[in-house]
């Protein structure tokens, strides 16, 4: 078992960049897929992007389509850490940003399911 705890979220122009981190705590963080996903405001929870645990067959890394160049998914290991770099931030990237983490092959194929969850980090980008 993992918990998910997010940071790095704030208040950004539109243009800038932002990283946000994600700390699991728990035991075989690296055999877990880690996910992020957003819930902007008045809207539903999406996929951002997810990264495969260690020996996983397949990708290592997956995002929505619409976001793939703009963020990027990194995963440490050793600080049982999972990254998201944004940049050229929009103002419709306002969200709550959440951190994910699962042990299954469904954590890395529509509908992206995940066991674990932080509480959020707030991103709000200003125009």
């Amino acid at each position: 078992q993992v918990q998910p705890v997010e940071s790095g979220g704030g208040l950004v122009q539109a243009g800038g960049s932002l990283r946000l981190s994600c700390s699991a705590s728990g035991r075989s963080f690296s055999s877990y897929a880690m996910g992020w996903f957003r819930q902007p405001p008045g809207k539903e929870r999406e996929f951002v992007a997810a990264v495969a645990g260690m020996n996983w067959p397949g990708n290592s890394t997956y995002y929505q389509d619409s976001l793939r160049g703009r963020f990027a998914i990194s995963r440490d290991n050793a600080k049982n850490t999972v990254f998201l770099q944004m940049s050229s931030l929009k103002p419709e990237d306002t969200a709550v940003y959440y951190c994910a983490a699962d042990l299954g092959l469904r954590a890395l194929r529509p509908p992206y399911e995940y066991r674990y969850w932080g509480q959020g980090t707030q991103v709000t980008v200003s125009s």
